[in-house]
């Protein structure tokens, strides 16, 4: 599995109250709270997101609430990745169990600018910086993340097991 896109770059700690302020969590339509997705910090991004981009960030990307509602609206802004020299770790869980991609990669998470065009390769975990030439060697997933990943989520996993 791979992905293609151009980078949005952020920097350490963008807690879920940036990716998804909680003044609108009683919005219950997906596509309307997506709307909202990292306004707080970069209110270009939902005009500008392309299927398949990537966020690049620095450490602890996810902290704060453990609203599943933060890796949704990236996903359903149509993120295909999300590349951090380190995620807290119920965003983690939260982004593997609904099926959104993501890789550990201080190297690339550093080295990666904003607007530059990457791939990633899930199975091995090379991340491909195409604008610079650069590769990075990420983290990749064990075959059952991938396979929960792979199906979208957790849920429908569980569902095609049955």
């Amino acid at each position: 599995m791979e992905v293609k896109g151009r980078v949005f770059k952020y920097g350490d700690n963008v807690d879920t109250d940036v990716i998804i302020p909680a003044r609108y969590l009683a919005i219950q339509d997906k596509e309307e709270l997506a709307s909202h997705c990292m306004e707080d910090i970069d209110q270009t991004f939902v005009q500008n997101v392309q299927p398949g981009d990537i966020i690049v960030a620095g450490k602890n990307f996810g902290c704060g609430s453990s609203r599943e509602h933060a890796p949704q609206v990236i996903q359903t802004c149509g993120t295909g990745c999300i590349v951090a020299e380190s995620f807290a770790r119920i965003f983690y869980r939260n982004a593997i169990n609904i099926g959104m991609p993501i890789i550990e990669c201080p190297e690339a998470a550093k080295a990666i600018g904003a607007g530059d065009q990457v791939r990633i390769d899930f199975d091995s975990g090379v991340i491909t910086d195409e604008t610079t030439g650069q590769s990075f060697q990420g983290q990749p997933f064990p075959e059952f993340i991938q396979k929960i990943i792979r199906a979208g989520g957790l849920v429908n996993y569980v569902n095609e097991q049955a």
